[in-house]
């Protein structure tokens, strides 16, 4: 499985997080089989060309928090006004209330996903910037 392979399975699996809820990297790396890869799945949304029709926003560390850094270049900010327009509470120092957004995916979801993670490819769910060239 090469590294394009797994930010594929990655942002299928963002793309599936509903308006209004989070996920953590955590638990993105546990649906699409990576357990253990939660840091993987953050550098996979590192990757991921922006703009997005991925909703990379909703992706938070399992502190509930948005992870800020002056290596994200800003984007932490836009993180953060991005969740706070679908109408997620975020403090200055970027801490959400998690519980209350959590997303629990359904069954249906997870399956889906780990078949793509089986075969090694996208669902095609999505469109990155990448595949307008």
């Amino acid at each position: 499985m090469g590294q394009a392979s797994f930010d594929l399975r990655v942002w299928d699996a963002v793309s599936l997080i509903p308006f209004g809820q989070l996920a953590t990297y955590g638990q993105i790396a546990e649906m699409i089989g990576a357990y253990g890869c939660a840091r993987q799945v953050g550098w996979a949304m590192r990757r991921l060309p922006l703009p997005s029709k991925v909703p990379w926003h909703r992706v938070v560390n399992a502190k509930g928090m948005i992870s800020m850094s002056l290596s994200r270049e800003g984007s932490d900010w836009m993180q953060r006004q991005m969740l706070i327009a679908e109408g997620i509470l975020v403090d200055a120092e970027g801490h959400l209330p998690l519980r209350r957004h959590l997303w629990r995916p359904q069954l249906s979801d997870e399956g889906l996903l780990m078949g793509t993670a089986q075969e090694g490819v996208s669902s095609g769910r999505f469109i990155s910037a990448q595949d307008n060239h």
